[in-house]
């Protein structure tokens, strides 16, 4: 291997390391201009710890938990860092080694339960019961916040110490084996989010569900939000034992908008993953020989509209934003021509040469930001084969066919960006800008990009040997213009003289204004919010 070759490899090992707890607060060294406005935090979490004992995970998304945060007061900026203290970390670091599966590393023989009590509760259950290393994300539910996977359990934190508070199991409130770590929330304060439930006693269906704004109860705090929870509607599965992975969905002022993808959970697969010794992950395919469902759901109503919206397979991990206009749904995200991505970040295929990783992946579907457009109105007499699409500013069509069912292909916007965001105020509304990460020759994001749809350019922040979080969109007060605030992403660097930092970019000219460089190490993350100071 080469020196270059060794240099990139210990550049990429930079993100399989274990991280370091800073659970008081630190205070970092602020360059530029904070704009005396921004009072709040921004709080961020992701995979932190990938070894216990002599016993490491096989998968990045496997790493525990690690929160942190940024704390924005009078110019001044603080860090702070703490693990989930979920059951898993308990139990892991109780027996010093890796003992309860997760995504791309099954346990196996389980060192914690016995093998024919295990067997029974699977067969009982056909279901396993999953980890709740919540390390995806960060969600509001009421005035209380998780930590946030794709799996039944959630943890309760403490925003601003991060402590967690103790673990909530969906199950216990609504009948899902699995949920989103992506909700929305709309203007009243109202929290949206999706779950699947596999095993109940009618037939598998996905799940709609809301928790009203005022769930939290303040006499009563040790009481969930989720006690609130109303489900909206439910979805059958197309197919009983394969049904679709989601990661996110959509959300317009009247529609919930739910793709059914051609990446599927098999099912059975999923239910005896533990005997045939594989892990979780590889229970997911892509059906390249299949379709893509788009169901709308009516929020009010619960009813799904009737009409059968179909496109070309592809793989859907996050949307974008979606609005109503003129008659129609348009709604846009960022697409996959395959479900090759999971597997980019096995730590097996991460510690290659680098020279080799490139060639390994060069086939890597990279992702694309694309538009559908879904008309609302249908009329009887409009012969097959006539694109209903008509709107002026897009390529998108949908096109009726003989049977009724419309075939929808997408105007491609952007490519190459992932972890998308927006300026919230405008979530379900028609929009202009989106935010997300460059993608270039490794899964590790090395720009931050603003995309203008309407114009279609982009604008690039980036600086040598620097990997930028999601970019988190925070709007000035009284804010007109869309893009009127900042950009806030956590930035680390594989050299070890360039400590890491928050940058603070003006939205509008895409400029950092300043940054606020910590003097204690920090792991990238995946997603998280912000949270305004409402004592300001």
């Amino acid at each position: 291997m080469s020196v270059g070759a060794q240099l990139q490899l210990s550049m990429l090992s930079f993100f399989w390391r274990n991280g370091v707890e800073t659970p008081e607060p630190l205070k970092a060294d602020v360059t530029g201009s904070i704009p005396p406005w921004l009072q709040g935090t921004l709080l961020r979490n992701g995979p932190g710890l990938f070894s216990v004992g002599n016993t490491s995970y096989k998968h990045w998304f496997d790493g525990m938990a690690l929160i942190h945060s940024f704390t924005f007061k009078d110019g001044d900026v603080f860090y702070r860092s703490k693990f989930l203290k979920s059951e898993t970390y308990k139990k892991n670091i109780a027996a010093n080694r890796i003992v309860v599966s997760e995504f791309g590393t099954m346990v196996y023989p389980d060192p914690c339960k016995n093998i024919f009590s295990k067997a029974f509760s699977y067969l009982m259950n056909a279901i396993p019961d999953f980890t709740d290393n919540n390390l995806v994300n960060i969600i509001r539910y009421g005035e209380d916040y998780y930590t946030s996977s794709e799996v039944n359990y959630i943890n309760q934190i403490d925003p601003m110490t991060l402590e967690t508070l103790g673990r909530t199991n969906y199950r216990n409130h609504i009948a899902i084996n699995l949920a989103t770590a992506h909700p929305h929330y709309d203007e009243e304060g109202n929290t949206y989010n999706m779950g699947t439930a596999i095993m109940n006693f009618g037939k598998p269906k996905y799940v709609i569900f809301k928790v009203p704004a005022n769930a939290t109860d303040k006499e009563k705090k040790k009481k969930p939000a989720l006690r609130k929870m109303e489900q909206i509607c439910s979805i059958p599965f197309r197919s009983t034992m394969y049904p679709s992975y989601f990661h996110s969905f959509g959300m317009t002022e009247n529609y919930i908008i739910f793709v059914e993808q051609a990446f599927k959970l098999d099912i059975l697969k999923l239910a005896t993953a533990y005997f045939r010794d594989v892990n979780w992950g590889s229970c997911l395919k892509f059906d390249k020989d299949d379709i893509t469902l788009i169901h709308l759901v009516n929020k009010k109503t619960g009813k799904t509209v009737s009409t059968k919206y179909y496109a070309d397979p592809f793989v859907i991990f996050h949307h974008i934003n979606a609005y109503e206009e003129d008659g129609h749904v348009v709604f846009d995200l960022i697409t996959y021509q395959d479900s090759n991505l999971y597997d980019m970040f096995y730590i097996h295929n991460m510690k290659q040469d680098v020279d080799k990783f490139i060639e390994n992946n060069k086939d890597f579907s990279r992702p694309t930001c694309q538009r559908f457009v879904l008309p609302l109105n249908v009329n009887k007499e409009t012969p097959p084969d006539t694109n209903l699409v008509k709107l002026q500013d897009t390529t998108a069509t949908a096109v009726l066919k003989q049977d009724g069912s419309i075939y929808c292909t997408p105007d491609t916007i952007f490519e190459g960006l992932e972890l998308p965001g927006i300026n919230y105020k405008f979530n379900s509304k028609k929009y202009r800008y989106f935010y997300g990460t460059r993608v270039e020759w490794s899964p590790y994001p090395s720009k931050i990009a603003k995309v203008d749809i309407a114009a279609r350019t982009h604008q690039v922040w980036i600086e040598e040997e620097c990997y930028p979080s999601e970019p988190v969109f925070v709007a000035s007060p009284d804010a007109v213009e869309e893009d009127d605030g900042v950009i806030l992403s956590s930035v680390v660097s594989f050299n070890p003289q360039k400590p890491p930092f928050l940058v603070v970019l003006d939205a509008k000219s895409f400029k950092e204004i300043a940054r606020a460089t910590i003097d204690t190490a920090i792991h990238m993350d995946l997603h998280g919010l912000f949270i305004h100071d409402k004592s300001t």
